[in-house]
């Protein structure tokens, strides 16, 4: 299981639709590295004038990536995600993780970074079994 879920928030899908605000603090409690990960790079993202905010730093342990991993790979938490903190998200590997402004799908750079060319040039051998 991936998220820590109350029973209050079970009931609240149970009865019908569910606070999205609620969830997303479920998924911020529950995969605190992913969360702070995206809530940083939106931060960065809003100081900079570069097109998108992107880590390249591989996590700590395996938790870690399997939170990114988890939060990144379902499109619930990935869209609440990007509603809650008002981006786009794109990711590359078991732990490439970019930030753009909404609308950015269909600029240059969104393009690039989730290009197939992107996507192999970023390719390490230390990166295999992530």
């Amino acid at each position: 299981m991936s998220l820590d879920v109350s029973p209050a928030l079970l009931a609240q899908a149970e009865q019908g639709e569910v606070n999205e605000a609620d969830f997303v603090d479920t998924v911020r409690t529950s995969l605190p590295y992913a969360y702070r990960m995206i809530e940083e790079l939106t931060a960065e993202l809003g100081a900079g004038d570069r097109p998108f905010a992107d880590n390249s730093v591989p996590p700590p342990s395996d938790a870690e990536r399997g939170q990114l991993l988890r939060a990144l790979a379902s499109d619930a938490i990935r869209g609440s995600l990007e509603r809650h903190f008002g981006v786009r998200l794109a990711f590359m590997n078991c732990h490439r993780v970019a930030v753009f402004p909404v609308g950015a799908e269909q600029g240059e750079a969104y393009r690039r970074f989730t290009s197939v060319r992107s996507q192999l040039l970023n390719q390490v051998p230390e990166l295999r079994s992530c």
